[in-house]
């Protein structure tokens, strides 16, 4: 074992001067005032307070000039450094504090190139544009950070990553774990969660928002949802949608009646009779709908569209059911018809949750209200089965009627859509 060299006198010095624990704290608080200087800047003055007896003592030796005790002292750098100099114990502070407890970092220098490293991980030319307006935002670098857990480089890597996922958007109804195995190797590097897979999903929405600037849909708030990890899951599964890649394809498909389209040989239903839609058919193979300046009614309920069919069968008009706030397969129809140039009517249950769901079908596909206004809502008060208020105290706007709102909250009853099927399903009779 090598027996460590016995401390020379000029570190026998300083040691008594300025090392030990007692004065640790000292010490720390010294170096912290060059960690934020960098190296080139030893002058200015620096505020002591709080100090210990043993702290003042050694700040009076250290300057040479013994003073009473005082819990505070102002320090002249560039003088402490001339009395250490010409007492030959240290060139200067900084170095007596390196000998004691190692090297000083210059934060600031680290800090620098850090930013430099950041800014040169997020500005790497030929980026698809929606990952770079993306970037651009606040969130992103926050997001970014925690993502790659503050490592610029972890962060180039994901965004290098996120970029090539992001070229291949949109897609024509393409599995995600698909995808993912195309374009990272890894089948499972877009599941929910993943790193990559969170960045392409706020990138994406950011474009959308750009294109179709809106307020953040709170409606997908609702009241009857208290699962919020299944609710998270649906909502990434609309965006994934949105950009024609099928996340779990086969649920909650869309229940639609008498849709048309230009080549009704071709339809996966037949005429009078419900029918589902998967994700997958809707994305993969999208019908040609044949609904321009077609009024195409929308429900919430399942029970609604049963009834229409019973009662009408091929004579009821195009209906599409929400079944309680759209999913994806529902979401996609509704855009799908929209796009094609359907006039959407829509109605649903009239209490809060029932609001909050036409609130979001109305401004997201321009739909019209379909016998729901107030003035309904009143007549449906005079004929409901029930009298005891059920509705509670706290209410949901409608964005299409005013007077809604407040009516409900005065009656306190909530009505079932089905409660008011027989003028719905007279609107839907066609001959």
């Amino acid at each position: 074992m090598t027996t460590p060299a016995p401390p020379t006198d000029l570190d026998a010095r300083l040691e008594r001067l300025l090392g030990g624990p007692a004065l640790a704290p000292l010490r720390l608080r010294l170096r912290r005032h060059f960690e934020r200087r960098g190296d080139g800047d030893m002058g200015s003055t620096l505020q002591l307070t709080q100090l210990s007896a043993a702290e003042h003592e050694a700040l009076a030796l250290l300057t040479g000039r013994p003073a009473p005790y005082s819990r505070s002292a102002r320090i002249d750098v560039a003088r402490l450094d001339a009395s250490l100099l010409s007492a030959g114990i240290a060139s200067s502070l900084r170095e007596a504090l390196e000998r004691l407890d190692g090297p000083i970092a210059n934060r600031a220098a680290l800090l620098a190139a850090a930013q430099a490293a950041w800014s040169a991980a997020t500005d790497m030319p030929g980026d698809d544009a929606r990952l770079q307006a993306w970037l651009q935002t606040p969130a992103a670098s926050t997001l970014l950070k925690r993502l790659a857990r503050q490592d610029a480089a972890a962060a180039q890597s994901l965004l290098e990553r996120a970029d090539t996922v992001l070229r291949r958007l949109p897609a024509a109804g393409i599995a995600r774990a698909q995808l993912a195995a195309q374009t990272l190797g890894n089948a499972h590097a877009l599941d929910a969660g993943q790193p990559i897979a969170s960045i392409v999903l706020a990138a994406w929405r950011h474009a959308e928002g750009a294109a179709s600037p809106q307020p953040e849909p709170t409606e997908l708030d609702v009241a009857e949802e208290t699962d919020s990890a299944r609710l998270a899951d649906e909502r990434t599964r609309d965006i994934w949608s949105r950009a024609g890649v099928l996340v779990n394809e086969l649920a909650r498909p869309a229940l639609v009646l008498n849709l048309p389209v230009f080549d009704p040989a071709a339809a996966l239903w037949t005429l009078g009779e419900p029918a589902y839609l998967s994700l997958r058919q809707l994305l993969r193979a999208p019908p040609r709908w044949r609904v321009q300046g077609t009024l195409v009614f929308v429900c919430e309920n399942p029970n609604l569209l049963a009834i229409a069919a019973d009662r009408l069968s091929a004579h009821c008009a195009p209906l599409v059911c929400t079944d309680g706030m759209p999913a994806a397969a529902q979401r996609a129809v509704l855009t799908q018809l929209a796009r094609a140039g359907a006039q959407l009517r829509y109605h649903g249950d009239f209490d809060w949750p029932g609001v909050q769901i036409a609130n979001h079908v109305i401004r997201s596909w321009q739909a019209q209200p379909w016998r729901f206004a107030a003035s309904d809502y009143e007549v449906a008060t005079q004929n409901a089965p029930h009298t005891r208020r059920d509705l509670p105290a706290s209410r949901v706007e409608a964005t299409w009627d005013a007077t809604l709102a407040p009516a409900m909250h005065r009656h306190g009853l909530a009505i079932a859509e089905e409660a008011v099927a027989d003028p719905l399903i007279e609107d839907l009779r066609q001959m």
